[in-house]
């Protein structure tokens, strides 16, 4: 994980040094704080398109979760510096004079250098405000305008630091710039272009979609002409179910199955949204398709001499390639599992977890909150009093 950090601060961190190693007479120093306010707000911001594009490089190191949490994170960073930026500036706001070569004395004041900025500055809190109280929008049309709205912005903040910038004159920093904004380029077109071609050449069906439990759906889906995906017991994937994909209609499953398994794939969902909750019109032959894996939900590099699993509702899904992946296996290490649902009729694979219990390869704890007359098992939530007893 170091590598990557150290790696992220020497590149967000490259404009200032680009900018100090020019040597230019300094401004006053609310000038200067100003001026690097904004050189690390556009290093912030360009540097996220590789914490959005799903680079296994990157998960691999962080894990998506961490990678997500990153990109969040940086984006309120990027935003806080944006915002001050403008309110830093104490020089005189006057075109720049003949003798004036290096602009110590003045700022660049025109509209082509300043719209550009404007502009940026006002759509920024928008995209970042739209990502943190998004609930009730559709992820498709969120993702598409946070997708557009980010690039819009690049090239603002890109336009506005070459015309405006003191700094960004020179020819090296302005190709930095510029790189920053390749790179975001080609984050952009691996998500939306490349990643997509490359499903295209690697289709998916769907092989079977059962109801297992209440509102929850076992879908399975079978490669269509090709070996299938090389994962990990516990991993996810990016799933696209009966669309083109090149639309955004793709979530993130848990892979409910193990690499033993064989080919196939099966994934236990629960209906929540538009997709989801159409699971039962899905039919057997319709085309699927995927990006992954991901995730670091796995056994593999743990050698404890015990596994403890601990779920709630679907959540029990990549826990159940972990377990099948453990019998495939004949790891023969002790593993408890603690599953929590609110109904007993909410419980996936009960029979196939109690026929473990039975072999002995499972001590399976089933915790309810809502549970049924002359329920045996645990009541109420899993919390510390819970896990202390088990």
């Amino acid at each position: 994980m170091w590598p990557v950090v150290i790696l992220y601060l020497a590149v967000v961190s490259a404009p200032l040094a680009l900018a100090w190693a020019q040597g230019l007479p300094p401004r006053s120093a609310w000038d200067e704080l100003a001026t690097a306010a904004g050189l690390l707000a556009a290093s912030v911001l360009l540097v996220e398109f590789p914490l959005s594009g799903r680079l296994r490089m990157v998960t691999r190191k962080l894990g998506m979760d961490v990678t997500m949490r990153l990109h969040q994170g940086l984006a309120r960073i990027a935003l806080g510096l944006a915002l001050i930026h403008p309110f830093l500036y104490a020089g005189a706001r006057n075109p720049a004079h003949p003798w004036d070569v290096t602009r110590q004395l003045t700022l660049a004041w025109t509209p082509e250098a300043l719209w550009p900025g404007i502009l940026a500055w006002l759509l920024l809190p928008a995209l970042v405000g739209a990502a943190l109280v998004r609930s009730g929008q559709r992820y498709e049309t969120w993702r598409l305008v946070h997708g557009l709205g980010a690039a819009l912005i690049v090239a603002l903040v890109i336009w506005h630091a070459l015309v405006a910038g003191r700094y960004s004159a020179d020819p090296a920093l302005a190709g930095l710039w510029l790189a920053f904004g390749a790179v975001a380029a080609l984050m952009l077109a691996r998500v939306y272009l490349l990643v997509p071609l490359a499903q295209l050449r690697r289709p998916w069906r769907v092989t079977a979609c059962d109801r297992v439990a209440d509102r929850t759906w076992s879908l399975t889906i079978a490669p269509e002409g090709h070996a299938g995906l090389r994962f990990q017991a516990g991993q996810f994937v990016w799933l696209n179910v009966g669309a083109s994909p090149f639309t955004l209609r793709e979530n993130p499953f848990s892979i409910a199955s193990a690499p033993a398994d064989g080919p196939e794939l099966r994934f236990v969902i629960k209906e929540l949204g538009d997709f989801t909750r159409s699971l039962g019109t899905v039919a057997p032959g319709t085309r699927a398709c995927l990006d992954g894996p991901f995730g670091h939900l796995t056994l593999v590099g743990r050698d404890a001499s015990g596994v403890v699993l601990i779920a709630g509702g679907v959540g029990i899904a990549p826990l159940l390639g972990i377990l099948e992946q453990m019998r495939a296996t004949g790891d023969a290490r002790p593993v408890t599992l603690i599953y929590a649902n609110r109904a007993e009729d909410q419980i996936v694979d009960r029979a196939r977890l109690e026929a473990m219990r039975e072999a002995g390869a499972l001590d399976l704890v089933l915790v309810l909150s809502e549970p049924p007359e002359g329920w045996t098992g645990e009541i109420g939530m899993i919390d510390a009093d819970l896990l202390g007893r088990v």
